[in-house]
């Protein structure tokens, strides 16, 4: 084998080389590309379900929100009517009081 031939043939290996070199990165970038286009979807899904968590959850908070004003008021209106009753019992206490006094000044009179 001459110098030309050695030549030859090494720049035959180097090319050969070079395009396994250049198939293989063509295919692993197809690969990744392929798994990376499953990410994108599985990101998506992800994003969705992210999404409408975040609205499960601010429709939570407004049914919390408005639950509470209506135990709030709910309240207000117990503790009106239980002062209202307060008052009334107070009142039904002193009249009792009154007229078991009248009684009992009746019965010492006739006794």
């Amino acid at each position: 084998m001459n110098r030309t031939e050695f030549v030859f043939a090494i720049a035959i290996i180097l090319f050969v080389a070079f395009c396994l070199g250049w198939f293989m990165h063509w295919l692993v970038q197809r690969f990744s590309r392929v798994s990376a286009s499953g990410d994108m979807s599985e990101m998506d899904e992800m994003a969705r379900a992210l999404h409408e968590a975040e609205e499960t959850r601010d429709q939570a908070l407004a049914y919390l929100q408005q639950r509470e004003a209506e135990l709030t008021g709910q309240i207000s209106q117990t503790e009106a009517e239980l002062r209202a009753a307060m008052e009334g019992l107070r009142e039904a206490r002193a009249e009792a009081e009154e007229m078991r006094t009248v009684v009992e000044a009746q019965n010492q009179g006739t006794g």
